[in-house]
């Protein structure tokens, strides 16, 4: 979810992120028990983001978020708050910068060890890898190539024979 829906991620849609209502609305609308939210703000103080992390709570929803102030409306808001103290921006007014370079960071890890825990890794490499286009593919291939130390001819034959499934390609030795 952004303030301002899908638009905003092409256009600025200004003040949306200052609506509650829009963020408790949209949070109700797609959050479940069982579910997982992060709330992102650099600032912490995004209405928008810290009323949907409330009511997100209140489904019996697990929350954290990613901010870069102790102490704010949003990390006080959820049940594990990650704050990464990276001083004052270099252009003051900005928050893409450091903030911005920091959470991105911080949902990759997010991101990888969710991987792991859900299982779609074995060792360093990500088996539940969807080949979907060329590039991807090729990193199936050089990954059931590596794993199983075969030749790349008959690393995407066993692709094509499992799906092109890296998981099953690797466990159908």
């Amino acid at each position: 979810m952004i303030a301002g829906g899908d638009e905003a991620l092409r256009r600025s849609v200004e003040g949306a992120e200052d609506d509650p209502l829009a963020g408790e609305r949209e949070i109700v609308r797609v959050a479940r028990p069982g579910d997982i939210v992060v709330g992102l703000s650099a600032s912490g103080t995004a209405r928008y983001v810290v009323a949907a992390m409330k009511a997100a709570r209140a489904l019996g929803v697990f929350t954290a978020c990613v901010t870069c102030v102790s102490g704010s409306a949003l990390a006080d808001a959820v049940a594990v708050p990650i704050v990464v103290d990276v001083g004052p921006e270099i252009l003051a007014g900005s928050s893409r910068l450091k903030a911005g370079t920091a959470t991105k960071l911080v949902l990759n890890m997010l991101s990888t060890a969710a991987m792991i825990r859900s299982g779609r890794t074995k060792g360093d490499l990500m088996i539940d890898l969807r080949p979907t286009n060329a590039k991807l593919r090729a990193r199936a291939i050089r990954m059931v190539r590596d794993e199983l130390g075969l030749g790349e001819d008959a690393a995407r034959a066993k692709l094509e024979a499992n799906g092109w499934s890296v998981r099953r390609a690797i466990g159908s030795r």
